[in-house]
C-alpha cells in the first residue's frame, strides 16, 4: 500500500502471511545450502509472532485454495453468493473451521464428504468486536476437504466502496471497488482473514453488462463486458491482497504485460502518466530477479479512494491524484511495483511486522527513482519522507517507533506508524546498504526474496536470515547490538546514514529569502521545480504567516485551487492555521472532491482546531461523506468526534 507518495498501499493506514509450504524456485542467486530454512513448521512459529488481529486458527487447519460465486447488485450495495474452501487440516484432533467475518449475514454452511454429497454443517456466529468482526466458528466432524458458505454482505461493508454515478469520472455509471488491507477482506469474504495464510483462488461473478468487472487475478485486456465474469490466480496470496473492482472501465496498454484499467475520460491519460512502469519493471527485474505474477497493470480508481495505492498482485490500484501531468508523482506505481517482491512475494505474517512490507517496498521504490530519474530526485524523496518522520515521531508513543511491534501494541492495524513502517524501515535497509556496499547488498536483498518467495514470515526469520547471510559472512560491518537497536528499539539511531539534496538547499535559501526579505524566489528558477521542490519550500514555512504574507505567495504561484494533492495538503493546513479565509472555498471543494485520506486528513485536523474551522469541516463532511470510504469516514468522524468533545471535557476538569 501506499500512503504517502513523495515519502512512504493507504492507506495505508495503514497497514494490509505460519509460513507458506512452497519452497523457492530456483534462482542463478539462491543461496548457499549453509542458509537458515526457508520453511517455517507451524509449530516452530513463536506465540509472539502470531497474528492476534485474527480469529483464525491456521496452526490447525488453513486454506488451500478458495472458490468465489459472487453477483455485483448495485441497487442494494452487496456482494452475494459463496465461498468455498479447499482446506488442509493439519492438525489430526481439528473438527472446527474458524474464520473471520465483519457484518456478513451468513444463509447457510455445508461441507462435502467423501462420496461428494453436500451436507448442512453447524456454525455459530460470535457478537461483533468493534475491530475485529465476529468469530465463525464451523463445526466439521469429519473434517470435510471441501465447506462451502453462502452469504451477503452489508451495504457499509468496511471493505467496499460503492459510488453513485454522480461521483465517478464519466458521471453516467455506479462503480464499486475493494479495499481489503488491513483486515478488511473479511466484510466481504468469510476467511482466514490474516497474512500468515496463503491461498490460489478462483472466482465467478455476474454484474451488470454494462459493468467491466476486474479482480487482483489474471484480467484479460481483451475480455468481453459482457455481465459475466472467470478469474483464476494461481499464485498463493495472502487475503488482504484478494480484490474486486466493477464500473464503466477500458484498457489502455503500455506494453505487453501492463497497461491501464480506468473509466474512458481518464485512461489514455493515465496511460501517458505511467508509461514508465515497463521501464520500472525491467530496472527491478535486473536488481531483484523476475517478475513472478505474468502481469503489471494498473486501475485507476475515482478520487474517493482512500490510499495512494494499493500492490493488489496483477493489478494495482491507483488514486488518480498522482496523474498531474509531468509523472513527478509517479513514484507511486515504482512503490506498488515494488511490492510484487516485497509484500506480495516475501510477505509480513502479521502487521506488527508491517515494516517487511512497506520498508523493504519503500526502499525498492527509491531504488527504482534513482534508477529512472536521477540521485537527486531519489535523495529529495528521501528528505521529504524522513522530514515526515521526524514530525510524526514528536507526537506517536516510542513503542510505535520500533519496526517490530510487541503483541498487544497495535491495536487496530490500520493505526499503525506510517513513519515506523515505511521511511525507518527504508532507512535501515539504506544503513545496510550503506555499511556493505551494494556490491554486497543487492544481491543478499534479491537471495532474500528468493529464499522466502510465496512465503510469510515474522520479523525473527528476517534476523535468523541476515544474521547467517549478511552479518556472518561480511564481519565487522554492522554489529548484532545495532541490528537489534534498529529493528527493536525506539527512534532513529544514531547510526542513520544522512542524505542531503543541493536542490532542497537552493529551496531553503529562496525560502529564507523571501521569509526574512519579503523577496520571492526568482521566475527562472521557481518555472524548473519539481513537485518535490514545491513541498520542501511549504513544509519549511513557520507555523504560521500573515494574510498579506500569503495573498502574496497565491498571487505569485496559484497554490489556492491547484490540481497537485501534494502540494495542496501541506498549502490549505497553513492557509487554516493562519485564517488566510481566502481559500475556505476551494478548501472545501478539495475536501469534497478528493477521499484520499494522506491528503485531506492534516487539512481536516487543523480545521478541527477552531470553532469556525470546525463549522466548515462538518458542513464539507456532510456533503463529502456519500462519495467518501468507510475508511476515509471513520478518520474524519475521529477527528470531529474529538474537537466536538473538548470543550466538553475541559468544561469537566
Amino acid at each position: 500500500m501506499r500512503i504517502s507518495i513523495l515519502s512512504v498501499c493507504l492507506v495505508a493506514a495503514l497497514a494490509a502471511a505460519g509460513c507458506s509450504r512452497e519452497s523457492a524456485p530456483a534462482s542463478d542467486s539462491s543461496p548457499p545450502a549453509a542458509t537458515p530454512e526457508a520453511k517455517v513448521s507451524d509449530t516452530a512459529v513463536a506465540a509472539a509472532d502470531r497474528d492476534e488481529h485474527s480469529y483464525a486458527q491456521p496452526d490447525r487447519v488453513r486454506i488451500d485454495d478458495l472458490a468465489l460465486e459472487l453477483k455485483v447488485d448495485f441497487a442494494a450495495k452487496t456482494l452475494a453468493g459463496s465461498a468455498t474452501y479447499t482446506l488442509d487440516w493439519t492438525d489430526p484432533k481439528a473438527t472446527e473451521l474458524v474464520l473471520d467475518t465483519r457484518e456478513l449475514k451468513i444463509e447457510k454452511i455445508a461441507g462435502e464428504g467423501a462420496d461428494g454429497k453436500w451436507q448442512d454443517l453447524k456454525f455459530a456466529l460470535a457478537d461483533a468486536d468493534k475491530t475485529l468482526g465476529s468469530k465463525l466458528t464451523i463445526d466439521a466432524p469429519q473434517r470435510n476437504k471441501r465447506i462451502r458458505v453462502a452469504y451477503v454482505t452489508s451495504p457499509g461493508a468496511s471493505g467496499l466502496q460503492w459510488l453513485e454515478p454522480s461521483m465517478t469520472e464519466g458521471k453516467k455509471q455506479p462503480f464499486m471497488f475493494s479495499q481489503s488491507q488491513q483486515i478488511h477482506a473479511r466484510s466481504w469474504v468469510p476467511l482466514q482473514d490474516t497474512p500468515s495464510v496463503r491461498f490460489t483462488y478462483t472466482a465467478h461473478v455476474t454484474a451488470p453488462k454494462d459493468a467491466m468487472v476486474l479482480m487482483s487475478a489474471d484480467n484479460d485486456p481483451k475480455a468481453a463486458r459482457d455481465g459475466d465474469y472467470s478469474f483464476k490466480m494461481p499464485q498463493k496470496i495472502p487475503s488482504y491482497l484478494l480484490a474486486i473492482a466493477a464500473g464503466d472501465l477500458t484498457f489502455q496498454p503500455i506494453s505487453n504485460r501492463s497497461g491501464v484499467w480506468a473509466e474512458p475520460a481518464m485512461v489514455k491519460k493515465a496511460a501517458n502518466e505511467f508509461a514508465d512502469t515497463e521501464k520500472m519493471m525491467e530496472t527491478t527485474e535486473k536488481l531483484y530477479g523476475p517478475y513472478r505474477w505474468e502481469r503489471y497493470d494498473i486501475l485507476v480508481l475515482p478520487p474517493s479512494f482512500p490510499y495512494g495505492g494499493m500492490e493488489n498482485p496483477r493489478l494495482t490500484f491507483a488514486t488518480p491524484t498522482v496523474i498531474v501531468g509531468d509523472k513527478s508523482l509517479v513514484s507511486l506505481v515504482a512503490h506498488e511495483l515494488a511490492h510484487s517482491w516485497s509484500g506480495n512475494l516475501v510477505t509480513f505474517s502479521s502487521s506488527k511486522d508491517g515494516w517487511l512490507n512497506e520498508g523493504f517496498t519503500s526502499y525498492v521504490e527509491n531504488r527504482i527513482v534513482e534508477a529512472l530519474y536521477g540521485k537527486e530526485r531519489a535523495d529529495m524523496e528521501n528528505v521529504i519522507g524522513r522530514n515526515e518522520l521526524a514530525a510524526e515521531f514528536k507526537t506517536i508513543d516510542p513503542k510505535l517507533q520500533a519496526l517490530a511491534l510487541k503483541p498487544g501494541t497495535l491495536k487496530d492495524p490500520d493505526d499503525a506508524s506510517s513513519a515506523t513502517v515505511y521511511t525507518k524501515g527504508a532507512w535501515f535497509l539504506q544503513f545496510l546498504e550503506q555499511r556493505y556496499g551494494r556490491e554486497a547488498f543487492d544481491p543478499f536483498l534479491r537471495s532474500y526474496f528468493d529464499h522466502f518467495a510465496f512465503q510469510s514470515i515474522p520479523t525473527t526469520k528476517f534476523v535468523e536470515y541476515a544474521k547467517a547471510n549478511l552479518l556472518a559472512k561480511h564481519p565487522g560491518k554492522v554489529t548484532e547490538a545495532e541490528l537489534d537497536e534498529w529493528i527493536y528499539g525506539p527512534g532513529i539511531p544514531a547510526s542513520a546514514p544522512a542524505t542531503v539534496s543541493p536542490r532542497f538547499d537552493a529551496v531553503d535559501a529562496a525560502r529564507k529569502g523571501w521569509v526574512e526579505g519579503g523577496k520571492l524566489p526568482e521566475a527562472a528558477a521557481t518555472a524548473k521545480w519539481s513537485t518535490q521542490e514545491w513541498v520542501h519550500f511549504i513544509e519549511g514555512m513557520p507555523e504560521t504567516l500573515s494574510v498579506e504574507q500569503l495573498k502574496a505567495l497565491d498571487a505569485a504561484y496559484k497554490f489556492t485551487g491547484t490540481p497537485n494533492g501534494e502540494i495542496a495538503q501541506r498549502w490549505y493546513p497553513l492557509a487554516v492555521r493562519s485564517g488566510y479565509h481566502d481559500a475556505d472555498k476551494a478548501i472545501a471543494a478539495f475536501l469534497e472532491k478528493i477521499g484520499r485520506r494522506k491528503l485531506i486528513m492534516p487539512t481536516y485536523t487543523e480545521l478541527a482546531k477552531t470553532p469556525e474551522g470546525l463549522k466548515l469541516a462538518e458542513d464539507t463532511f456532510a456533503k463529502a461523506r456519500p462519495g467518501y470510504h468507510p475508511i476515509t469516514t471513520g478518520s474524519v468522524e475521529a477527528v470531529i468526534a474529538k474537537a466536538k468533545s473538548a470543550p466538553a471535557a475541559a468544561a469537566g476538569q
